[in-house]
This record gives C-alpha cells, structure tokens and sequence, in this order.
C-alpha cells in the first residue's frame, strides 16, 4: 500500500532564552518524490518547534485516505500522541494532572484537528543523532533554517 512517510524535526538556539532562534525541518517521501520543508523563527522554544514540523508537515498533505508515518526524535510529541495525553488534557479543560495549563495549547489543538482529517496515522519514536538518513536531513533543515535567519537578521 502507498503511505507517506514523514521524518521531521525542531530545535532552538538558545532555548529559554530571549532573542532566540528555533525551526523545524521536515522531509516527505511518498513513493520516488521527496520534498523537503523548514523554517525558522525568532523567541520560541524546542517544543513548539516540535510540534509545528509535525503540523506543517501534515499540512503539506492534499490526500487523506493513504496511510501517514511521523517519525521523530521528540519523546513529548511522540508520547503525547501515542499516549493520548491531549484527552486528558482535553477533559480537564487543558490543564495537566498538576490543574497547570498545558504548554503549546495552541499547537496541540492544531495538530490534533489535523491528525483527525487522516485515518491512518502513526508516530514513530526515533532516536536522534543517531545515523538515521532521513531524521538527520531533517535536523539538518533546521540548522540551515537556523543558519539562514540568523544571516538575514543580524
């Protein structure tokens, strides 16, 4: 069966810190076509960095009937997924166990309206760093990204 298959990735320089600057990377494979996505921004942080590959990959999508792999090396996108974590939060109002409000609200809704648009979908967990072809082109988008925002914007 045909599927798309999503390798995507975020980061931050300076995560935490004013004035920082994060991206995500993405490449998507379907079949023998490639495209590969990324962009940076200023003060955000690794997270929603995370999360916005994942939802600006799933927005590059025009079909929803073929099966979607995500693979990435984020453990809170991929447990918060796998784990359904967002019903939780979801059912308390989108405050954790601790009646805190959930971080990157905002994404999360995004991303879930959108995984719900595909009726086969799947996370995968990857490690990063770790030779991996295609988690490695992402994480290399986001350090061009990165490198090419910060030239234009000094």
């Amino acid at each position: 069966m045909n599927k798309v298959v999503i390798f995507c990735d975020g980061g931050v320089r300076g995560n935490g810190k004013e004035n920082n600057v994060g991206a995500y990377g993405a490449v998507l494979k379907y079949g023998e076509y490639t495209k590969e996505i990324a962009e940076a921004v200023k003060n955000t942080t690794n997270n929603r960095m995370e999360i916005l590959a994942a939802i600006k990959s799933l927005e590059e999508l025009t079909r929803y009937d073929m099966p979607v792999e995500i693979h990435t090396d984020s453990a809170y996108l991929c447990n918060c997924i796998n784990n359904k974590w967002y019903v939780r939060w979801q059912s308390n109002g989108w405050r954790t166990a601790g009646k805190k409000p959930v971080e990157n609200q905002d994404l999360w809704e995004e991303l879930i309206s959108l995984i719900e648009k595909f009726p086969f979908i799947s996370f995968f967990k990857v490690k990063g760093h770790a030779g991996n072809e295609l988690n490695e082109r992402a994480d290399k988008l986001v350090n061009l990204a990165m490198d090419d925002f910060t030239s234009k914007n000094k």
